[in-house]
């Protein structure tokens, strides 16, 4: 239902405020805005992006928790979705989300209703079977003896 309401409650705000800034300052100074915030805001979501790339990097080359840079990095990527978006509403909302304060309360909000139950890591892999001492691994080719090229060895098998 929130879903819902704020596919239908964005626009609306969306198109109030372009017609009352669009008759406050004009349709091309609200067009060059609009454009303006676009661009401006693809920039700072790089450069956003390549901190929080950076400190994910980090995180994984010092074995810490990455959830938090990559947390970040969701936030920042939707962020830029939103400067992306023509709009005063969702420009402001984007441009807050890449403040990194803004974006640590969202996630502290967003870890307090959520809760996480079980998390794995792999390909689903079945587990191996422990070393066992009288197994010797080992690789095979099968040859056809009727056209082998290579002369007989002596070893036979009886």
């Amino acid at each position: 239902m929130w879903l819902l309401l704020a596919f239908v409650a964005v626009p609306l705000i969306e198109i109030a405020l372009l017609i009352q800034v669009g008759g406050f300052i004009g349709l091309w100074w609200t067009l060059a805005i609009v454009l303006a915030t676009a661009i401006a805001g693809s920039l700072l979501v790089r450069m956003q992006g390549a901190l929080a790339l950076a400190q994910l990097r980090g995180s994984l080359q010092e074995l810490r928790d990455p959830t938090e840079p990559i947390a970040h990095g969701a936030l920042i990527l939707f962020a830029g979705a939103l400067l992306l978006t023509p709009g005063f509403f969702t420009d402001t909302m984007g441009l807050l989300l890449l403040v990194p304060a803004v974006r640590s309360s969202v996630l502290r909000y967003l870890a307090a209703r959520f809760r996480v139950e079980r998390f794995t890591v792999g390909g689903g892999q079945q587990p191996r079977e422990p070393h066992r001492p009288d197994v010797i691994d080992g690789d095979f080719v099968e040859i056809d003896p009727d056209n082998d090229p290579r002369p007989p060895s002596g070893w036979t098998r009886h």
